[in-house]
């Protein structure tokens, strides 16, 4: 196991540094950058039209001077060859330094830290009850296939996943977000303004009002995978040989369900188990966040892009990426773990 293990790890080196290769060439034909963006803000107007002091002075000067330019350059990098910049990208990497901010003048690490606890509240409570309403339901949908209940509860989440989650959101504001029908719960923020000055109690209670609609609106397009997979599983599962001949020896289908079906189904859903949890933390949605005005990780990810601020971009990308390989070596191991059938070398037992 530990030889399997290593290797995947060492794996994961060149797949890392692949993505942000990729990343980075990518980046160097993209227009507007930094430099370029500072140089446009010297040269706009102030507030109200009137040219503020720098800008007027950038402007009686015709620009900026060739070695003005050149020091702007080496203010964001941009001084040195694209390999000796990736290569020093690299060695801040391997020891955790994810560099600074162009804009926000932190470093990316702090950056992401400070948006994730928001990015965390809407996938952990999306995650945990996408599992616990999918499992239930995809079991007895397999129990019950071909019936009533069956084709209406299909009907119902089929039809809940082909709505995009920012339209429900729009939707679930305009009913109960005060947009046309009835203010029952608030329109932005995780928390009030004045929830430091709650109680314990209150202040569960307020959190928990703050994020019923964008929750909601994150979970049902989940619902469908999840629900289809699980009853797809135990749909196998039930029709294998071990289960007629527990009948024939007449288990109930109570016992048959539960003892036997149940923990072979479970299986592909276990293995998925370490992947969907570790990526709930940074499940950040731009456009459910941006409809919530809830400043997590999807909106970072956004204005770092469209702001061409690439440490944040590459940093983000950097933990993202090597988080989904973790994940990913989770889900296999577990996967050999949970099924004695299969070995770490691949094959089965």
């Amino acid at each position: 196991m530990w030889r399997y293990i290593l290797k995947r790890l060492l794996l994961m080196i060149p797949t890392l540094i692949g993505v942000l290769a990729l990343t980075f060439a990518i980046i160097q034909f993209v227009p507007g950058g930094p430099v370029e963006q500072m140089v446009q803000q010297l040269s706009h107007s102030g507030v109200g039209g009137e040219t503020t002091a720098i800008s007027s002075v950038f402007k009686s000067r015709g620009g900026l001077q060739p070695e003005e330019l050149q020091a702007l350059k080496k203010l964001y990098g941009f001084d040195q060859p694209p390999l000796q910049r990736f290569g020093h990208m690299l060695a801040g990497f391997a020891r955790f330094d994810l560099g600074e901010s162009f804009f926000h003048h932190q470093s990316v690490a702090q950056l992401i830290l400070s948006k994730l606890p928001v990015s965390m509240s809407i996938g952990l409570w999306t995650f945990f009850i996408t599992y616990l309403l999918c499992i239930p339901l995809g079991i007895a949908k397999a129990v019950r296939d071909g019936s009533l209940f069956d084709l209406a509860s299909s009907t119902v989440i089929l039809l809940g996943y082909a709505i995009p989650g920012f339209v429900l959101g729009v939707a679930l504001l305009v009913l109960f977000g005060g947009g046309s029908f009835w203010q029952l719960f608030p329109l932005r923020g995780l928390v009030s303004d004045n929830w430091d000055s709650l109680s314990l109690i209150d202040k569960v209670l307020d959190y928990l009002w703050h994020i019923v609609l964008p929750v909601t609106a994150s979970v049902v397009g989940n619902l469908a995978v999840m629900t289809m997979l699980t009853k797809n599983v135990f749909l196998e599962e039930i029709r294998r040989q071990y289960v007629y001949t527990a009948r024939a020896k007449g288990l109930s289908e109570r016992a048959i369900l539960y003892r036997h079906v149940f923990r072979n189904a479970l299986i592909p859903l276990i293995t998925g188990f370490p992947a969907a949890f570790i990526g709930a933390f940074f499940t950040g949605s731009l456009l459910i966040e941006t409809l919530f005005s809830l400043d997590g990780l999807g909106l970072l990810s956004y204005e770092s892009v469209m702001r061409r601020d690439y440490p944040v971009v590459m940093g983000s990308l950097y933990v993202f990426t090597l988080l989904g390989l973790v994940a990913k070596l989770l889900s296999d191991l577990s996967y050999v773990l949970v099924d004695p059938r299969v070995s770490f070398d691949g094959g089965e037992r």
